[in-house]
């Protein structure tokens, strides 16, 4: 598969999940395990362009498919992406746990809908869970980040 924009192999067991491989075969530990039920989103990532739960597909399902991770975000020049920035800056995490999740999913949204409104955000956030923030900052985090991508895109 190509991970953030580098083909990558490895030879894993029919049962392996997705997020083992990531984090095992391919030293991607910003891909959280949380559940492993497919219930928290903490091991979100973009398979093939769109947002999934990497601890619900076997890795050998990702055969063949592009994959982005939470370290392929950030551009090249090892600055952070707006929405990290955001993240920071509106103090939409706390342990950190579920912020790789909640960023690959803003990244899905602002991506669909460059600027979504609060109640989008929050509709948004349904599959991702937080044990910290009560979800305020991460709002408030989207919404920048949002923000913050229009205005680069512009300028």
């Amino acid at each position: 598969m190509t991970i953030n924009g580098v083909r990558r192999t490895a030879e894993v067991e029919d049962r392996t999940l997705l997020v083992t491989a990531l984090r095992d075969h391919f030293n991607l530990t910003g891909t959280h395990i949380g559940c492993d039920t497919a219930q928290c989103g903490a091991c979100s990532v973009r398979l093939n362009g769109k947002v999934i739960k990497s601890c619900s597909i076997f890795a050998m399902q990702a055969e063949d498919c592009e994959l982005e991770s939470i370290e392929g975000v950030a551009p090249d020049d090892r600055t952070l992406h707006p929405m990290q920035v955001a993240f920071t800056q509106t103090l939409g995490l706390q342990c950190g746990y579920c912020t790789p999740g909640m960023v690959m999913l803003a990244l899905d949204l602002v991506h669909e809908n460059p600027d979504p409104d609060r109640e989008t955000v929050v509709r948004s956030l349904s599959g991702n869970l937080c044990r910290c923030t009560g979800y305020e900052g991460i709002v408030s985090a989207i919404l920048l980040g949002a923000k913050m991508m229009r205005e680069q895109k512009e300028g």
